[in-house]
């Protein structure tokens, strides 16, 4: 069996076991399954990276593929009749593969869902192995997204992730759990159902227009469309169409009412997983679909569309972050900031930009994922998120405040940590296009310092000021135990880590980032034409 088989599977056949053994078991024996299966899955992760970074180099520009995942698990499991005048049957693929930004991606979940068990530990008592198992469920989904190259398979993996943190929220969440449930599921399933019609509307007329065999096939798809491009009207109409899903996963402004209620009222671990893997499917279906088949679209349309609303977002998104009196919001609404730089980056088109959005992508959800953490911490603590009820949380609680300070330097960008290299790389990138995006963008750079810094100021320096609930009881508040910092550490080192030596990182995902900027180096040079009606190759 496949390792990417039993990558997928292993938390999936854990979460079932979980619910069918152990659905009436302790909640110690639930948590601690649970962080096995965890674990395990981390291991096999690893055994991915080792055997894909032991591959040979491929060069973009030699082979001139958009789309190369190196380790491949292909299996015909359907083929219709020929439909097509050039009599080529249609091949539905069973498609699991990886490249250096999925190999990148599922590190980032497997590491994060052995922090949302740790953080979960004492913090879910009620019905835990079916909370347990609602988190292995989501992890198997989102694996299964960055595992997948095939289209059905990818949309299918995708909405997946839907329905566990629909449970999440809903059971285990605040008072507002089912609202923000619901809200959270009807805006991502009406997004994905427009991005379904288009995705099937892109694979049946690159089918019926050039014959390829296999048209759900993500690398064969972008192959096929670098040298056959569809007209730019057609392009345009499945831009809009695929991007709609994709803009309210990131999310991006306007499409982003649904993340701070889903983030105030979801457990800490659906919060962690919610911001540091869950938005960047969104990000993540740009860079693998949209970039590398719809070139034209991206360049008229994409890049002025998208540049705005990151900036849009990060403005707007800074000045909501600094408006907050609750902390866990105030992070929330940073997300729709930081995932703004993404996606600036993104559409930037060029090496660079591409380089420093996938970067944020990982920095955002470590750097993001600690800052949950964190904040569950001390509400486990003092039953408050409210900026006007603490200070001088650094005396009490010294060991948390410490972990903050280097969680806040990371977040926004210091030097030496996670976040500066990637906001870099995608400002530089969108300076290359447009000078006036790049300076918009940058000012979220300043209002993020304002607003986790201020965070710092009130709730931790200063006059000591606590709950009136823990008046003259704050002895018995302990500072944080070994599970609680294992739950952080490693985050915190890949922080620091990746601060320090981005090459790792860089060099990982570079074939990727390569093919995909490969697309605009050919189109800019008109190797390729566009003939609005036909297409050309």
């Amino acid at each position: 069996m496949s390792v990417l088989v039993v990558l997928i599977l292993l938390p999936l056949v854990a979460a079932v076991l979980m619910l069918l053994l152990d659905a009436q078991a302790t909640p110690v024996r639930a948590r601690w399954s649970a962080l096995l299966a965890t674990l395990a899955t981390v291991g096999v992760s690893l055994a991915v990276a080792s055997q894909y970074t032991a591959l040979p180099k491929i060069n973009a520009k030699d082979h001139g593929k958009p789309i190369s995942p190196r380790m491949e698990l292909r299996h015909d499991w359907l083929t219709l009749a020929p439909s097509t005048p050039a009599g080529v049957p249609t091949k539905f693929e069973f498609y699991l593969g990886v490249d250096g930004i999925s190999v990148a991606m599922i590190l980032l979940t497997t590491v994060l869902c052995v922090s949302a068990v740790l953080v979960s530990w004492t913090a879910i008592t009620d019905r835990a192995a079916e909370f347990y198992a609602a988190l292995l469920i989501l992890e198997t989904g989102l694996l299964g997204v960055f595992c997948s190259f095939d289209l059905l398979l990818f949309y299918v993996f995708f909405e997946f992730t839907l329905i566990p943190l629909f449970f999440l929220v809903g059971i285990w969440g605040g008072p507002l759990r089912k609202y923000a449930a619901g809200k959270f599921f009807i805006y991502t399933l009406g997004g994905s159902l427009i991005t379904l019609l288009g995705l099937i509307s892109l694979s049946l007329m690159v089918h019926q227009e050039t014959g390829l065999a296999t048209p759900f096939s993500i690398p064969d798809l972008a192959q096929t469309l670098l040298h056959h491009r569809l007209p730019l009207v057609v392009q345009t109409t499945l831009f809009l169409m695929i991007a709609a899903g994709f803009m309210v996963k990131v999310p991006l402004f306007p499409f982003h009412t649904w993340l701070p209620l889903a983030h105030v009222e979801a457990p800490t671990a659906g919060s962690v997983l919610l911001a540091g893997v869950l938005l960047k499917l969104g990000s993540y279906g740009f860079l693998r679909l949209l970039l590398p088949m719809l070139p034209d679209a991206c360049r008229t349309i994409g890049t002025p569309l998208i540049a705005t609303l990151s900036v849009i977002g990060i403005i707007y998104g800074s000045l909501c972050a600094l408006a907050q009196n609750d902390i866990k919001k105030l992070v929330a609404y940073s997300s729709v900031a930081h995932l703004g730089f993404c996606m600036l980056g993104l559409f930037a088109l060029n090496v660079e930009g591409i380089t420093g959005g996938v970067l944020q992508m990982i920095n955002h959800g470590l750097s993001t994922g600690a800052l949950f953490c964190l904040v569950g911490m001390f509400y486990e603590r003092y039953h408050t998120r409210q900026l006007s009820e603490l200070g001088g949380l650094a005396t009490r609680l010294p060991r948390l405040g410490v972990l903050m300070v280097f969680t806040v330097f990371a977040s926004i960008g210091l030097p030496g940590l996670n976040g500066f290299v990637g906001e870099v790389l995608a400002l530089a990138g969108m300076f290359k296009v447009d000078m006036l995006y790049s300076a918009l963008g940058a000012l979220g750079v300043v209002l993020g310092a304002w607003y986790l810094l201020g965070v710092l100021q009130k709730a931790f320096f200063g006059p000591v000021q606590l709950p009136h609930s823990h008046d003259g009881h704050d002895e018995d508040v302990p500072d944080l135990n070994a599970r609680e910092v294992l739950a952080l550490a490693p985050l915190l080192a890949l922080c620091l880590y990746l601060g320090l030596f981005p090459q790792t990182l860089i060099e990982l995902i570079r074939p990727d980032v390569e093919g995909v900027a490969y697309v605009y180096q050919v189109t800019s040079h008109h190797d390729v034409k566009v003939v609005v009606g036909e297409m050309q190759p």
